[in-house]
């Protein structure tokens, strides 16, 4: 009896000790806000193919696309019709699925040309902005997403994704509702970071965004997209201080050019400006250094 006591005290000891080996060898498990799926697995660094962005002509109004050898992203989609355009350039380039749709707000010349992407194109990831509009181009892009059933993701919080080297961090508007120009005023403004290198775009901030954004104390980038169209906003200055851009563009249309006012000021913080109303714009980045050129 003696000796079955000992045998049996001796397996129990045993069994709590590999118990507790496989305690500490374990790890939490960690969880995170749905992220875009990529069409490969993320890579920490810059691959060789590098990140090209290609900033549309669309007349004033909003239309990126950012590729990389594994990757697709599009910021905006310009006026109704203009879909056609992005889905002709994707056509071109190759690209079949675009991992991540990010529609800043629902003005028509930033979410006009939705509904064609949606139909013509693998959608992944739909992030849009928290003020919906009363507008065809709105419900026409509401329809395609449920047609496809794909269901948005209203950014209300930072929401930040890595694809082939490239993270995109979004930064929502720090209100849910602003008295004045509430749509431009919930503008998603997203910082595109590729090695060394970054992209800031305001979408249409106005000067509530701006100021509310400058005090998040941004970092320094190479590249902005002007807000609304080159119009001159309180707070931008100080946010081309703050942040050093060595280039800058601007959405316009030669019936509705930007303001003088903002080229003039961008010319004395030393920026060189491109403006798509001349022609589409080319930005390409090797993860080190950054190119501007128009097409």
């Amino acid at each position: 009896m003696k000796r079955l006591l000992c045998i049996l005290l001796s397996v129990l000891l045993l069994t709590g000790v590999l118990g507790a080996c496989g305690a500490e060898n374990s790890s939490p498990t960690e969880t995170s806000a749905p992220e875009p799926s990529a069409t490969a697995p993320d890579a920490s660094e810059p691959g060789g193919e590098g990140l090209r962005v290609y900033c549309f002509a669309a007349g004033k109004a909003d239309a990126f696309l950012f590729s990389t050898a594994r990757s697709a992203v599009i910021i905006d989609t310009g006026e109704s019709g203009f879909g056609k355009t992005i889905a002709a350039k994707c056509a071109e380039l190759g690209i079949v699925r675009i991992d991540c749709l990010i529609i800043t707000h629902f003005d028509k010349d930033h979410v006009g040309g939705a509904k064609k992407v949606i139909d013509e194109l693998e959608i992944g990831t739909v992030l849009q902005s928290n003020v919906p509009k009363d507008s065809g181009e709105y419900e026409k892009y509401s329809r395609a997403l449920e047609e496809k059933g794909i269901v948005p993701v209203t950014v209300r919080e930072g929401y930040r994704f890595t694809l082939d080297g490239v993270t995109y961090t979004v930064d929502p508007p720090h209100r849910e509702y602003y008295s004045e120009s509430p749509s431009n005023n919930s503008s998603l403004i997203t910082t595109v970071s590729y090695g060394a290198t970054r992209l800031l775009f305001l979408g249409d901030a106005e000067d509530a965004r701006l100021s509310e954004y400058l005090a998040t104390d941004p970092p320094r980038c190479d590249f902005v997209k002007l807000p609304h169209h080159g119009r001159p906003h309180r707070g931008l200055a100080g946010l081309m201080e703050a942040t050093s851009p060595r280039y800058a563009l601007i959405t316009s249309s030669d019936e509705e050019p930007e303001d003088p006012r903002t080229r003039t000021m961008l010319e004395e913080y030393g920026i060189q400006t491109f403006l798509t109303r001349i022609a589409p714009v080319a930005v390409f980045s090797d993860g080190v250094r950054l190119s501007v050129q128009y097409e």
